[in-house]
């Protein structure tokens, strides 16, 4: 198992990739596209990139790793951050195992703290759902932050507390969400699909 990664010096430029999903049908077969974007701190934006998981399916982890490590900027990255421990639906990530596979530490965010309760019940409706809820157990404690005047929810892999608050603090620029995830949310909502006006066809 990796050691945890320790930070000497965590500079205002640190390579860290958001990753969020776009908008897809829910409880509907098919795929939803990741996005990633790369981010110099809270500063400027650096790349994207993509990769599609299933929905309510089981290859969120390792899609998300292959696309990071075949990635140009893989060399450079240092953190990655994540909207949510799922995605596609409850298409659930493991964060240890992200961090296994690429090095790299891991910090999911979400602004309204999850119902572990009702998650737990939501993926007992699905197959393999043990699987699912040991990836939700092994992300680990779910920590209350304060952002700029604002609650977030943490859960980190491969990475301190105190080292993942340090790096908030560089990238919230703009809002209480980093700007790796915030730019990411932007990117991915606008790719979704436009809805079909039947009056305009011809």
């Amino acid at each position: 198992m990796r050691e945890r990664v320790k930070f000497r010096e965590i500079k205002p430029e640190l390579r860290i990739l958001g990753i969020d999903d776009c908008p897809f049908t829910p409880r509907k077969a098919g795929t939803a596209i990741l996005i990633g974007v790369v981010f110099r701190g809270g500063l400027w934006l650096d790349g994207v990139m993509k990769t599609e998981v299933e929905v309510d399916g089981l290859d969120a982890t390792d899609k998300i790793a292959n696309m990071i490590r075949n990635s140009p900027h893989y060399d450079q990255l240092r953190v990655i951050m994540l909207n949510g421990i799922t995605f596609a639906g409850f298409n659930v990530v493991n964060i240890r195992r992200i961090f296994e596979l690429t090095g790299l530490p891991v910090i999911v965010l979400v602004k309204e703290k999850p119902n572990v309760r009702e998650v737990e019940m939501a993926l007992k409706n699905l197959p393999n759902w043990e699987e699912r809820w040991k990836a939700i157990q092994d992300a680990g404690e779910i920590i209350k932050l304060s952002v700029r005047k604002a609650n977030i929810y943490m859960q980190t892999a491969g990475i301190s507390g105190e080292d993942a608050e340090r790096i908030l603090k560089i990238s919230c620029t703009r809002s209480s969400i980093p700007e790796p995830l915030r730019v990411a949310h932007i990117v991915a909502s606008g790719l979704a699909k436009p809805a079909v006006d039947e009056r305009k066809k011809v």
